[in-house]
């Protein structure tokens, strides 16, 4: 801290009017405290400061006008001040009429060796606000960081445990930057030695004419965004391939997902048989409950997840049960999703709930795919529980809906009915609590404020749980 070095040259005959002027624009609120703590006179610098009912803390010992776990720190800048040490700025809290504390930023110092003690206080609440907001930020990018990581474990397992042979190229170059095991067998190749090779660069799996195609066809899909599917052989004519090239875009850069079939049929039964082991526990053992229905809607099979959210324990006991059953809306939501389904061939996060065989309800998110030809034709829906989803803003979990958009995302979770009784209770929860806030937790006066009889607003009371938290009077 350096201090003026000649204050009485610089500042000449500072009045007390002046430097009250100077000390109230310098800061968001200014005390007078006494020696013994008491506040005798204070300054606000700040409209919004005015509205918290600081006028209240006048003639009353500093310690009271702050909350419990600030008291010492209040403590510890009267015991500063008066023994002229050097000031410290100390946080401090201040209970608000809303509920919310008003936190305030101090440095105290006495005038002189027997004046008054001046405390000059910042207003912190901007930046707790900031500091709120970018810790919801942190906590939102952490779930989308959570989710895209889920995403790409998913991506890549599929990736790797798929029987057909599938590349994914660079456009523009055509080098191949990822490549599973299944076109490692395909090229003869390890999967490192196939990463970083342009794509028709194997003359020992395609003859010349083929890799010609097949650098035809990589043109021909960057021209006109599909391409038809071309069939290679192998130099000696002995294998067979067909190849089929998809478009997409990553990174703002153009790339193909190339898969390759052979014609022959060199996978024994024994290899096939080994892939669909490895796929059926991939699925079994998946966290999302994963369920195969026929197009009526009754259950093929069903993966452990799918137990776990109806609370059963064995997959006969939901074999040919309607999913209907442990859907949130019997006769709607299954309904729904089949019609989609039929239209459509698929349906993306559908949200919904699903109800346990004792009573746990789990919100979920279904997504859905239609395989009409199958044998026999069935449908596939995977089920992900998000009741443990971080809310994006936890803070507003008990206030009303504050516009149209947030209560329309309770349609498809609730019915009508339901959406609209929740709402009255809400509405009447907070009415019943503010009416005790405004009369002091006075039951008598609060159901007078609200029109309603003591019996009538002692029932509602026990109804919200808020029995336990009121007086029957104060005198």
């Amino acid at each position: 801290m350096k201090g003026f070095d000649a204050p009485k040259d610089s500042l000449g005959d500072l009045k007390a009017e002046a430097a009250a002027t100077l000390i109230a624009a310098t800061s968001d609120v200014a005390l007078i405290v006494d020696g013994e703590g008491v506040v005798r006179d204070l300054a606000l610098g700040s409209e919004e400061i005015s509205l918290e009912d600081c006028g209240d803390w006048l003639d009353k010992p500093w310690l009271e006008t702050v909350t419990v776990e600030s008291r010492e720190k209040i403590e510890e800048m009267l015991r500063g001040a008066l023994s002229h040490e050097r000031p410290r700025w100390r946080q401090v809290n201040h209970p608000s009429p809303d509920g919310m504390d008003l936190p305030i930023l101090y440095s105290a110092m006495q005038v002189g060796r027997k004046g008054p003690i001046i405390a000059i206080g910042r207003d912190l609440r901007t930046l707790a606000t900031l500091q709120q907001r970018l810790v919801d930020a942190q906590q939102s990018m952490e779930r989308e960081y959570a989710r895209l990581r889920e995403a790409e474990t998913r991506y890549r397992l599929l990736f790797q445990i798929a029987s057909e042979a599938v590349l994914i190229v660079e456009a523009e170059s055509r080098k191949i930057i990822e490549a599973n095991s299944a076109a490692a067998d395909v090229l003869g190749k390890p999967v490192k030695q196939i990463v970083g090779v342009t794509l028709p660069n194997f003359p020992d799996r395609f003859d010349a004419e083929g890799r010609k195609g097949i650098d035809a066809q990589i043109t021909a899909l960057q021209a006109a965004g599909r391409a038809d599917d071309i069939e290679v052989r192998s130099p000696n004519g002995s294998r067979a391939f067909v190849v089929s090239s998809t478009l997409f875009r990553q990174d703002n850069a153009s790339h193909c997902l190339v898969r390759l079939s052979s014609l022959d049929g060199e996978l024994n039964d024994s290899q096939s048989a080994s892939m669909e082991s490895r796929l059926i526990k991939v699925l079994e053992s998946s966290p999302d409950a994963l369920v195969i229905t026929d197009p009526d809607g009754r259950i093929l099979t069903a993966n452990r997840a799918f137990l776990d959210l109806t609370e059963l324990a064995a997959d006969e006991q939901v074999r040919n049960e309607s999913l209907d059953r442990w859907l949130g809306r019997p006769g709607v939501d299954l309904n729904v999703l089949r019609s989609t389904l039929r239209e459509h061939g698929s349906v993306r996060l559908f949200a919904t709930t699903m109800r346990g065989e004792y009573g746990a309800v789990a919100e979920v998110e279904i997504s859905a795919v239609s395989v009409l030809d199958g044998d026999p034709p069935c449908h596939g829906f995977m089920i992900r529980n998000v009741g443990r989803r971080l809310s994006g803003n936890p803070g507003r979990s008990q206030q009303l809906p504050r516009s149209v958009e947030q209560l329309t995302e309770l349609v498809g979770r609730m019915s009508l009915k339901d959406i609209v009784r929740e709402t009255a209770d809400v509405i009447e929860r907070l009415c019943i609590e503010t009416a005790l806030k405004l009369t002091g937790n006075n039951r008598a006066s609060a159901a007078e404020m609200l029109r309603l009889s003591r019996q009538s607003f002692y029932t509602k009371l026990r109804r919200h749980g808020l029995a336990e938290n009121s007086s029957e009077t104060k005198h």
